[in-house]
């Protein structure tokens, strides 16, 4: 994929709308994909960190901390290329970016922390793989293109609730037809395969 498509928003989410356009699969994902993403930070914050990482900390209250761990590092890089694929959208998506990261990195202070995010985790992705065998009727996009699935899974599910309020209506409109496109192109190569066997 050459780097001017990892940078087109409607090339990227077309590629995530085709996966993800049944309601139900898309509801799952709207709950499930933040409560990965935070439950992964939350366990990140037990990896051993490289002495070049700097030891900031700040602790805002039992709720919310900053601390500079690898959940943290994934969190802002994934949001800086949200803004390189969306500003305005990614500009509205900052706050939750910033309060999954402090919410996890206060919330890895329990004793119990592990064992509850890898529970999160684990059940949000058996969630996610019934949302698509049962629901979308299509493996996930993570089986075609892992990271393309991974990172802009949270920026999909909060660009689907935005397009929802209205955010971008011709955007939203482009991204329906091309993801129409996309899944018409997928049933019909199902279809030659059940012709030629």
């Amino acid at each position: 994929m050459a780097v001017a498509d990892l940078l087109n928003v409607r090339k990227q989410l077309t590629f995530y709308g085709a996966y993800h356009s049944n309601t139900v699969n898309v509801i799952i994902h709207v709950i499930c994909v933040p409560l990965i993403m935070w439950s992964f930070q939350v366990a990140a914050y037990d990896l051993p960190r490289p002495t070049f990482l700097p030891q900031i900390q700040y602790h805002f209250n039992d709720y919310l901390k900053f601390e500079v761990t690898y959940g943290t590092l994934q969190g802002f890089l994934w949001l800086a290329y949200y803004y390189l694929l969306e500003p305005t959208a990614a500009l509205l998506y900052t706050p939750q970016a910033v309060l999954s990261v402090l919410t996890a990195n206060a919330f890895a202070q329990r004793a119990d922390h592990l064992n509850i995010a890898l529970v999160i985790h684990g059940a949000c992705w058996i969630a996610q793989f019934v949302g698509h065998g049962i629901y979308e009727g299509r493996s996930p996009a993570l089986l075609d293109n892992i990271v393309g699935a991974l990172v802009l899974a949270p920026f999909f599910v909060h660009l689907e609730i935005l397009f929802k309020l209205g955010y971008r209506p011709a955007l939203f409109k482009q991204l329906q037809n091309d993801v129409g496109v996309e899944i018409a192109k997928f049933r019909k190569s199902l279809g030659d395969k059940k012709r030629a066997a």
